[in-house]
């Protein structure tokens, strides 16, 4: 992850948390909100900034795959230190985009589930 304000590193003690059972959606996005109150950075949650940073992390997970065959990509879990920062990076990215839905009032499960609904009326079998 990049040095820009945005989600919570693993084993940071300032962290709150996590609820008990399952994470949601909502839970993930209080957590997030909570966390960036406490260092005061919602000034730098703008929509431009949290885009920007999400293309900055999806951008770093693309590079673990960069170079990689697509045998070896698929294979990619296996090895538990790129298994490891496939998981970080895929964590920043959910982390920046549930960030950016909460800032401009959209409801990521809706969303999707309304695109999917699109898609299928798009592309029939």
């Amino acid at each position: 992850m990049t040095d820009t304000p945005g989600s919570p590193r693993p084993g940071d003690p300032t962290a709150s948390t996590a609820p008990a059972g399952p994470p949601d959606v909502a839970g993930l996005q209080r957590r997030l909100a909570e966390f960036a109150a406490a260092r005061n950075w919602q000034p730098y949650h703008t929509p431009k900034n949290l885009v920007a940073a999400l293309s900055v992390e999806a951008s770093e997970l693309v590079e673990i795959f960069q170079w990689l065959t697509p045998e070896e990509s698929a294979r990619v879990m296996e090895d538990p230190d790129t298994a490891h920062r496939v998981g970080d990076e895929v964590a920043d990215v959910l982390a920046y985009l549930l960030q950016l839905c909460e800032v401009l009032g959209i409801d990521p499960l809706a969303a999707l589930n309304a695109k999917i609904d699109r898609n299928e009326r798009r592309f029939p079998v």
